[in-house]
């Protein structure tokens, strides 16, 4: 029987702890480099399973006989997409339009097998802040756990203390639904452990 090689196309370490979790250890870890801007009119949906794809077709270019899983997370409120926070003032922009409100984390996953077969899956989950106070907004950028992270915070993190609704996924809105990873690799042959 062949040796079969599993590469994740991120470069997050909260995916590859993610997979870990699941006794399932990727033989390479490889970032794809792709523009993530939405296109126009692009909804928050299609921006997730878009660019889960497009992470998972340049990463099997290099790794043409791995499996390979790519993830992208959409924080969006209606059709506005949140950005990966870069900066204070982003951060803060942010948490004050998350405050007091739901909004939706869509995860799209992307899977390729060697023999070029490839399944994907888009995960919504909805999710309500508390109401923030200037001062929590403030500590929590200050903090800086939610810079680089879609929306600017870190569920895993701090942030937890501030989400008092989740209907979904909570893998998914770290950044990989696992229950769908594992169910997209056994059905493209990937023999789980």
């Amino acid at each position: 029987m062949a040796t079969q090689r599993l590469v994740l196309a991120s470069a997050s370490p909260r995916r590859l702890e993610l997979l870990r979790q699941i006794a399932i250890a990727p033989d390479a870890v490889e970032a794809a480099e792709i523009d993530e801007s939405p296109l126009p009119k692009e909804t928050p949906r299609l921006l997730a399973g878009r660019l889960a794809a497009a992470k998972a077709a340049r990463v099997a270019e290099l790794h043409p006989d791995a499996y390979v899983i790519a993830a992208d997370t959409v924080v969006a409120v209606g059709r506005r997409v949140l950005p990966k926070v870069e900066t204070a003032e982003q951060g803060r922009a942010c948490l004050a339009l998350l405050s007091g409100r739901g909004h939706r984390v869509l995860t799209g996953l992307a899977v390729l097998a060697p023999d070029g077969r490839g399944a994907s899956r888009l995960v919504e989950s909805r999710l309500k802040v508390k109401r923030l106070s200037g001062s929590e907004i403030e500590d929590y950028v200050a903090c800086g756990e939610g810079f680089g992270k879609a929306g600017g915070y870190a569920i895993q993190g701090r942030a937890g203390a501030f989400v008092i609704e989740l209907h979904g996924s909570y893998s998914a809105v770290v950044g990989l639904p696992l229950y769908e990873t594992q169910a997209l690799l056994g059905g493209l042959g990937y023999r789980l452990r």
